[in-house]
């Protein structure tokens, strides 16, 4: 049997009776995410529908909603919810149902922004959202491991910024390595959105001390963290 490429789920159609599609939200190399409409409340969710190829056994599925349970204290994620199976092309297909989440991509919102960048202050506001959601992460001896303007959804913006995580690593219990990696991704992010290269020379030495070249050497000896990270920002001065 040929592999399915897309789910190709139509709006309108109805999934266990409990479903409506609305429309497809996005897609990945495990599978596809829709919105959908909860019948019986009439409440926008979310659904994640898996490949079968990338889900032997179910596995992928199964291990994705036990982190998402174990995480389910961090606000910065997606909360899960529960799991169902429909027939596509007479195939068993899983998918999750979880929050539906207002918003738009971090790197759609840069292309809004004068300049397709944020201002300093703004970028350390970004910077500090994003710390202390992966804080919470690391405290729970996890790692995101893929961390990019693609996969974070602004969903408010004013003073400060409220995020949700997209995606994510097959998550394992974090190493040194794994923790250190999320650090410098996230101030990768902070300074490809405050401009990135073109704009670096004319930042304030604040702001270079905590990029630090984006050398990962210097970075990981100042913060080993995304806890110092945020601590760091609590308390620096920015000139």
């Amino acid at each position: 049997m040929s592999s399915i490429e897309t789910f190709d789920l139509r709006p309108g159609r109805i999934l266990n009776k409990k479903y409506e599609v609305i429309s497809l939200l996005g897609a990945g190399w495990e599978g596809e995410v829709y919105k959908v409409k909860e019948l019986s409340t009439g409440i926008e969710r979310a659904a994640k529908f898996f490949f079968h190829e990338k889900n032997p056994k179910n596995k992928q599925a199964k291990w994705y909603a036990k982190k998402l349970h174990k995480l389910r204290s961090c606000s910065i994620l997606i909360h899960y919810q529960t799991q169902e199976e429909i027939l596509v092309r007479k195939r068993p297909v899983t998918y999750l149902i979880s929050e539906y989440v207002e918003g738009e991509l971090l790197i759609d919102f840069l292309k809004t922004r004068k300049g397709k960048r944020l201002t300093t202050f703004e970028g350390l506001h970004l910077l500090y959202a994003l710390s202390k959601g992966i804080e919470k992460i690391h405290l729970l001896k996890e790692y995101h491991g893929d961390l990019h303007s693609e996969n974070i959804i602004v969903t408010k913006f004013g003073l400060g910024f409220k995020l949700k995580l997209l995606d994510m690593y097959k998550w394992d219990l974090a190493s040194r390595h794994n923790i250190e990696d999320d650090v410098c991704n996230l101030i990768r992010i902070f300074y490809d959105s405050i401009g990135g290269t073109k704009r670096y020379s004319k930042h304030p030495k604040a702001v270079k001390e905590i990029c630090c070249g984006l050398k990962k050497s210097l970075i990981v000896k100042k913060f080993k963290t995304a806890g110092h990270l945020r601590r760091y920002l609590e308390i620096m001065h920015l000139d």
